[in-house]
């Protein structure tokens, strides 16, 4: 007899859960569990989840990165698999040991299937452009050293700038201080704004923009 594993789609989007939830459980003998980010953490507590799945289409980035923190933190033997994996967006700070899955934006639901299939092959299933750009970071992001640039948005944090006050100061687009920030957080290992101004009034003193 086939054993039922469970999996959890954490999307804001009632189309593409419903969707999914007509799909996978007879696809893949899955139980779905549908919940939105912010109850995330309360249903892991009660529901024994193998697989989460993201859909950032719908999920804020730094919200995602804070939901795969907790995920590392609190529960180490479940997997992640992001869908709507953007490709505009250097999001590649999300990816991490426990991530099993990525698909991007354009990914067919039935290219999305075959992909499953291979994952619970015990499989990994990650774009290898995606891997290719992650290697060329680690060979030259010496044991994930912060860039000139994710250091000075560090520091720019303690003047108590706003991320666009921030982009107007470097002459940058406020998605991309965004996106520093959140690899900022991950290499410094912190989770909030509050614990970045605090990391950086500690370490970052000085560094001068």
């Amino acid at each position: 007899m086939f054993k039922v594993v469970n999996w959890m789609i954490v999307s804001r989007s009632e189309l593409l859960v419903d969707l999914l939830d007509c799909r996978w459980p007879q696809e893949f003998l899955v139980k779905l569990t549908k919940t939105q980010p912010s109850n995330m953490a309360k249903m892991l507590a009660v529901e024994p989840i193998v697989i989460v799945f993201f859909d950032l289409s719908t999920i804020d980035l730094q919200q995602a990165y804070q939901l795969q923190r907790l995920i590392e933190r609190e529960y180490c033997s479940i997997h992640t698999v992001f869908i709507n994996f953007p490709k505009q967006l250097d999001t590649r700070f999300l990816i991490h040991p426990l991530t099993i899955g990525v698909f991007y934006t354009d990914s067919s639901l039935a290219e999305i299937s075959i992909g499953l299939n291979d994952i619970m092959k015990g499989r990994r299933v990650i774009p290898q452009d995606l891997l290719r750009s992650m290697v060329d970071d680690d060979n030259h992001d010496d044991n994930e050293q912060l860039t000139i640039r994710e250091r000075e948005v560090l520091q720019t944090l303690l003047t108590g700038s706003t991320n666009l006050d921030i982009a107007n100061q470097l002459f940058v687009s406020e998605s991309t201080i965004k996106t520093h920030l959140y690899r900022a957080f991950r290499k410094i290992g912190v989770s909030s704004r509050g614990q970045a101004i605090a990391w950086a009034q500690t370490h970052m003193h000085e560094v001068r923009l």
